[in-house]
């Protein structure tokens, strides 16, 4: 038998405290840790409570919910962020059991009284392909944010271009908005540091509009402007937004706008 420490707790539920007591020893003694409960309820509360679980081995027929209800309270608990496997045990023998059991997710299945012997290799199997499904798990999580930080690299190296290839002011047959912007009043000296995409920015900051609209009139994802602004605050030593927002509102442009005689 396998000595070793699994990393993996094993829930043991069954409403005779017999069985679970003889289950449980049997699986310590083959390296597993096991959580002995004797009701559904128990059960479910346990599974919520410790992450750790992720093999459980339940009685089909109990009280209050029968073991196919229980691991299907389990997979609402666990979700798409939680993997884990179900064994169910039962002292009857029916076909139509069986076939319920399967499609509601449970792995595996065996009739009372038990072959401890089968039953530690059943474990063994459904603890590997746990693993499997964690690893796919974690792997999706992985490729959701390689996703994402390559949504915002590119983001980044599409504003860099455009800014390689039109130095120019804003053109004429840009949107109202951006037009006004070319009119205004001169922007604080403090703001010439900033390149002409991370100025955009900052000049729609000023108008109040949220990062989710900026993000909209910029074309650009609304994390992209999180990363501009950030860069803005930085270059004009501001602390935060409201403080770039004041700086460059209407009244504080008009404020600073020089008086040239002609």
């Amino acid at each position: 038998m396998n000595k070793l420490t699994s990393a993996v707790k094993v829930l043991v539920v069954d409403d005779q405290p017999l069985i679970v007591e003889e289950l449980c020893e049997f699986l310590e003694s083959s390296g597993y840790r096991c959580v002995p409960c004797e009701s559904s309820r128990h059960a479910l509360q346990r599974f919520g409570e410790d992450a750790e679980i992720g093999l459980v081995l339940c009685d089909l027929h109990m009280p209050d919910m029968d073991g196919i209800e229980l691991v299907q309270a389990m997979q609402k608990v666990a979700g798409k962020q939680r993997a884990f496997e179900a064994i169910m045990l039962t002292g009857r023998s029916d076909k139509q059991d069986v076939i319920k059991a399967l499609r509601a997710g449970i792995s595996d299945y065996y009739q009372k009284p038990i072959n401890l012997d089968e039953l530690l290799e059943g474990i063994q199997r459904q603890e590997a392909a746990l693993q499997e499904r964690q690893k796919e798990l974690h792997l999706g999580h992985l490729n959701l944010k390689l996703q994402y930080l390559s949504e915002s690299i590119n983001d980044l190296y599409h504003d860099l271009d455009k800014v390689r290839r039109s130095p120019t002011p804003v053109p004429a047959d840009d949107t109202e908005s951006m037009a006004e912007d070319a009119v205004s009043a001169p922007i604080p000296s403090i703001f010439n540091k900033l390149s002409p995409r991370q100025l955009d920015v900052a000049r729609l900051v000023g108008k109040g509009q949220t990062n989710y609209q900026i993000a909209c009139e910029l074309g650009i994802t609304e994390n992209t402007v999180k990363l501009y602004v950030s860069q803005v605050l930085r270059l004009t030593h501001m602390h935060n937004r409201t403080q770039l927002a004041l700086a460059l509102s209407p009244g504080q442009l008009a404020m600073r706008q020089p008086v040239t005689a002609h």
